[in-house]
């Protein structure tokens, strides 16, 4: 298998199970005038996202790397009209970009960017005693995978999703010798997952137009 037959694989999919989508096509078209780094969900991804988010009834969001907005789009069109996203982004010019598109989507009203490290932004969002969220999506800086878990258990009730995407990074998580820094951030990020006894997870392989990747999916038990 190719990634070409991975990636004819999702645009048949795509075709058949998600119509031409003006405000996600300009989104991405907006992201990559302004080059921004193309490693946003794929389309079927964003879609699984928005329906993961309906299915939990979300009403609060959080996301943690919101680069051009593709994906904040996604998850913010599952939450209802008094729902709220909150997303993270450190660099300001993702943030700028990724307004424009949430704003052309229709969606200002229900999502707030906040712009920085989420170093210091998740600890931010703690002492303002804000709300728990129903979902957390994770999809920012592989080494700080870990730490960004730990502050999202803080910001987590019982029964929160938590998504963690690029977890298998071309199977390279398997090697333990692996000098890419990302490789090791995942596997620092599993091996914190594993040890928490509150967080019950599975990991997802996928391929397609994105390549071979996968995500960590699981659920806050206590």
């Amino acid at each position: 298998m190719t990634l070409a037959r991975w990636t004819a694989v999702d645009e048949y999919y795509g075709k058949l199970l998600m119509p031409p989508d003006a405000q996600l096509e300009s989104a991405l078209e907006k992201s990559n005038a302004a080059e921004l780094p193309a490693i946003n969900v794929a389309a079927n991804q964003g879609k699984m996202l928005m329906l993961l988010a309906q299915m939990q009834k979300a009403e609060r969001i959080l996301e943690i790397g919101t680069l051009g907005g593709y994906s904040t789009i996604w998850l913010a069109r599952a939450l209802p009209a008094h729902g709220k996203l909150i997303t993270l982004e450190y660099e300001q010019k993702h943030a700028d970009v990724a307004g424009e598109n949430i704003k052309n989507a229709g969606l200002s009203g229900k999502v707030e960017i906040r712009v920085g490290s989420a170093s210091d932004t998740l600890p931010a969002l703690v002492g303002e005693k804000c709300p728990p969220f129903d979902l957390i999506f994770i999809d920012a800086d592989k080494p700080g995978y870990a730490d960004y878990f730990k502050w999202a258990m803080k910001l987590a009730r019982a029964g929160t999703v938590i998504i963690a995407d690029n977890v298998v990074r071309d199977g390279e998580v398997v090697n333990p010798n692996s000098q890419d820094e990302r490789v090791q951030g995942i596997r620092n990020f599993n091996e914190v997952v594993t040890a928490e006894k509150r967080f019950c997870a599975t990991a997802i392989q996928t391929v397609g137009s994105k390549g071979y990747d996968g995500f960590i999916i699981g659920m806050v038990t206590e």
